[in-house]
């Protein structure tokens, strides 16, 4: 069983990008751009105020007539932010993500951000995986080993 602080651990980016409330929806489009990443922590301080993602700006900018330049993250994040803890396994990450319709997890330790994990994270370590099994397969049936 694979935990969440395993994936952590093969992340290419490891700090927690992340944005202000106030700042606007423009300037976290430009550093989910710049970073190649869907979605951004929105922190007030060290403390988890929301998440924002490409959906929400899909739903509550482009389609609702808002200017990105004057629309502060605040007005448009995703409040209820589901979150895991570092032990958690990524079967359990899978579960939840589907249940809740979401494709980013922060992952918190001890009241503390300490990452954030995608369903591509998850797909890619399950690729991983299985790649890993099937070479071990193969290794028997041809007698390699």
């Amino acid at each position: 069983m694979t935990t969440v602080a395993e994936i952590l651990k093969t992340k290419a980016i490891a700090q927690v990008l992340r944005v202000a409330p106030d700042a606007t929806v423009l300037d976290a489009l430009r550093l989910m751009a710049d970073k190649s990443v869907g979605a951004l922590l929105v922190m007030d301080g060290e403390k988890i105020a929301g998440i924002f993602t490409e959906r929400d700006y899909a739903r509550k900018v482009v389609l609702l007539g808002r200017s990105s330049g004057d629309t502060p993250v605040s007005e448009i994040m995703t409040r209820a932010v589901r979150f895991v803890h570092p032990d958690q396994s990524t079967e359990e990450c899978m579960a939840l993500m589907t249940e809740n319709r979401v494709r980013h997890l922060p992952v918190v330790q001890d009241g503390r951000v300490v990452g954030l994990v995608s369903i591509g994270d998850l797909v890619k370590h399950i690729i991983t995986q299985q790649q890993f099994v099937i070479e071990q397969m193969e290794q028997y049936i041809t007698g390699g080993w």
